[in-house]
């Protein structure tokens, strides 16, 4: 179904949360934490949120990027191999997950986030200025852009901090200019993700442009703020949505067991 008549409310209040998730994804990444679980509750079945949230979030990382290039924070030319790369691995991502179970990945996913969201609280200097690079174009594109874009188009969660992370160690950006490139990339590989969720007749058009159009705006706002406050902002807010984020990924694999403790021990 392509198309799901849903309440007036709720529609507005997904449009709201798809504001709030663009401003916190074009930051720190994790706004599905919001959008994925709205669209759940209002619903919609687990396929089909999926592919709808893929459209949302096509919104909001093309408005972010958008505005990072208006702007003059990211040059186009400069990225065109990381983009293609990018590209390339979302959509082998994207057909391999149809194929296969991504059991394992859930299992390991919450443990990396938690790296993340650790190595950036306890380097408090990280990204603080532009440093020296340590991989040319061709190695980082197919490392920074080609396996995390697979990652994105075969999973997803956390895959925005994965590529600021990788401009910042790998490239050598600041952190407000690899979350500008970030969102460029991440932009890419939900565009290759979505083209196969498009073909699957999986997007739910008439609720994914209202959260579009939400993600769209709220990631503008969110934009506006990195450039403005830079790491300021960014440090903090990544180190909380990867704690969120692992609690809720650690939750969804092992969430009856964790009742199950609770009950005989409490």
């Amino acid at each position: 179904m392509d198309w799901l008549i849903v309440a007036p409310w709720v529609v507005g209040v997904l449009f709201l949360v798809a504001v709030l998730a663009g401003f916190i994804d074009s930051i720190a990444g994790g706004g599905g934490l919001l959008s994925l679980p709205a669209l759940l509750a209002a619903g919609v079945s687990p396929a089909q949120a999926i592919a709808t949230n893929k459209l949302s979030a096509v919104g909001g990382s093309f408005s972010a990027s958008l505005y990072f290039v208006r702007r003059g924070v990211v040059n186009l030319n400069d990225q065109k191999l990381n983009i293609a790369c990018t590209f390339v691995g979302s959509v082998l991502g994207a057909i391999l997950i149809q194929h296969l179970r991504a059991d394992m990945l859930r299992q390991i996913l919450p443990l990396l986030i938690i790296c993340i969201g650790l190595y950036f609280l306890l380097t408090p200097r990280l990204g603080e200025s532009d440093r020296q690079r340590r991989l040319s174009a061709l190695p980082y594109a197919l490392v920074g852009g080609g396996c995390v874009g697979f990652y994105d188009g075969f999973f997803g969660p956390g895959a925005g901090s994965f590529y600021a992370l990788g401009f910042v160690m790998l490239c050598g950006f600041n952190l407000a200019k690899a979350t500008a490139h970030a969102k460029v990339l991440n932009f890419t590989s939900n565009f290759g993700g979505l083209l196969f969720f498009i073909m699957g007749h999986k997007v739910i058009w008439s609720i994914g442009l209202v959260m579009l159009a939400g993600q769209f705006i709220g990631a503008r706002l969110g934009a506006r703020m990195v450039l403005s406050k830079g790491q300021k902002m960014i440090r903090p807010m990544v180190v909380c949505v990867s704690t969120v984020m692992s609690c809720k990924l650690i939750y969804d694999s092992h969430g009856a067991e964790i009742y199950q403790w609770l009950s005989l021990h409490l």
